[in-house]
């Protein structure tokens, strides 16, 4: 429910782009995030990208890579304890 709850400014982020997020901040790279999720840097690069468009678009931007891990921790993505 909290992915699909616009109504606090969290965006709408799909599955994909969830699980490239997570991912991207358990590795050191996006190749390594391809390597990981059997996808090709550029996808990887297109995902963060969105998200980070649709994080935006709310209000909320998040142009690094910390920011946009704030965002995640804030609308229960992530928890500190994952990382």
């Amino acid at each position: 429910a909290l992915f699909n709850d616009r109504t606090d400014g969290r965006p709408n982020l799909s599955e994909r782009e969830t699980e490239v997020l997570a991912a991207w901040f358990h590795t050191e790279s996006k190749d390594l995030v391809g390597q990981r999720l059997f996808i090709a840097p550029s996808t990887v690069r297109t995902h963060l990208q969105r998200a980070r468009a649709k994080y935006a678009a709310v209000g909320r931007p998040a142009p690094t890579k910390s920011a946009l891990l704030a965002r995640a921790i804030e609308d229960g993505i992530l928890t500190v304890g994952d990382l």
